[in-house]
């Protein structure tokens, strides 16, 4: 399992694919309000000038020399849901993430956030 501070010490690092393509850099991570651990990560994509930031779960990521690399196939993140890089993530968009990704989206209350920045 990947600990929330390990995982931040990869900020910058490169986020690779599931057959090591390079999908961008990562920016932040996301932890699970219930448990507090790693759940989503976000990937700066983009133009130097145009970046943005997609969602990518962390469940079955694995983390080598410099890259982490996600079980997932680029063209799936690149066209997951994003932000803005100075954009904060809406609470009602958290599930559109799982979705895209199709896993189970399930908060610890009804209106709660299931998804918090570290």
């Amino acid at each position: 399992m990947i600990e929330p501070a390990d995982l931040r010490e990869w900020r910058d690092h490169d986020v690779v694919d599931e057959e090591s393509h390079k999908i961008g850099g990562l920016e932040a991570v996301y932890v699970d309000t219930a448990t507090d651990q790693p759940s989503v990560v976000t990937v700066r994509i983009g133009l130097p000038t145009r970046h943005r930031l997609v969602f990518v779960p962390v469940l079955h990521a694995v983390v080598g020399p410099g890259y982490v690399r996600v079980p997932y196939a680029r063209t799936l993140v690149k066209s997951a849901p994003s932000i803005g890089t100075d954009d904060v993530l809406p609470a009602e968009d958290e599930e559109a993430i799982f979705q895209h990704y199709g896993l189970p989206y399930e908060p610890v209350a009804k209106g709660t956030r299931l998804l918090a920045r570290r």
